[in-house]
């Protein structure tokens, strides 16, 4: 079967009954990846987890290098990618702790290198119309009613640049725009995935209110408390959606180059 990749927070991989078999430093056209990327089995299936701010979380948002993390998976034969973020809640009801399989992207970032296609490789203009693998939120979601963990079918994240939190103006005019949630991470990602004919989904996990939802300052404990109290749920998805992940792609992200360039 070909390799599952996993970008998240760096305990990720230590999911019951796994086996670390091996670390890769891969090195791309595009520089550094964040870190070595952890070959583990789990069941019959092997998957590739790299911690995206690194292992000691010493890289903000904004400094990422998305293409070379992404490079790296593709070299790894990598076919489809799950990524797992926190992110501020902005639609009411949304509340700590909620877990949303988004299925769309507004993006508000601004310096980020997003794109492999700079014009010395032909122009390339891919469809984005669905930014994530609608096959993959199928499966995730499928996992989640199995596991008996909910999940909110559908939400549209909006990428901004960080590495400050938003101010409360923003997170009403996000809103407006119709976003659900925030965060800082998710583009390039899910783009860049795109381009190289990877499947890409999210796990989102509401790890607090967005500025102006409520009186309360926002903290960075607060967030990584939301996701330390989502991890063994979060693991258990994933365990899940390994085991009935098919073979065979059968969505168009296989093949989204075919009718892109000019």
């Amino acid at each position: 079967m070909s390799r599952i990749g996993v970008i998240g927070g760096s305990g990720l991989y230590k999911i019951k009954g796994s086996t670390i078999k091996s670390k890769k430093k891969v090195t791309t056209p595009f520089g550094s990846p964040s870190d070595e990327y952890r070959i583990v089995d789990i069941g019959k299936t092997e998957v590739v987890f790299l911690p995206r701010h690194g292992a000691q979380h010493n890289i903000p948002p904004h400094m990422i290098n998305y293409r070379a993390n992404l490079w790296g998976l593709k070299k790894l034969k990598v076919e489809r990618i799950i990524s797992v973020s926190a992110v501020g809640g902005i639609k009411k009801g949304l509340n700590p702790g909620d877990i949303v399989i988004a299925d769309q992207i507004i993006d508000m970032t601004r310096t980020r290198k997003s794109t492999f296609y700079d014009g010395k490789e032909g122009v390339v203009h891919i469809d984005f119309s669905e930014p994530y693998c609608p096959e993959m939120r199928r499966i995730l979601l499928t996992a989640g009613k199995i596991v008996r963990i909910p999940l909110k079918g559908r939400g549209t994240y909006i990428a901004v640049e960080g590495p400050r939190l938003e101010t409360a103006s923003e997170i009403r005019a996000f809103g407006c725009l119709g976003a659900d949630v925030v965060g800082m991470t998710g583009m390039p990602e899910a783009s860049l995935a795109r381009e190289l004919e990877i499947c890409y989904s999210t796990i989102l996990v509401v790890a607090n209110y967005a500025a102006g939802a409520t009186k309360n300052k926002l903290t960075v404990a607060e967030v990584m408390a939301a996701m330390k109290a989502s991890t063994e749920k979060i693991k258990t998805l994933l365990k899940e959606t390994f085991r009935i992940i098919p073979e065979e792609r059968k969505c168009s992200c296989k093949d989204a180059l075919k009718e892109a360039r000019v």
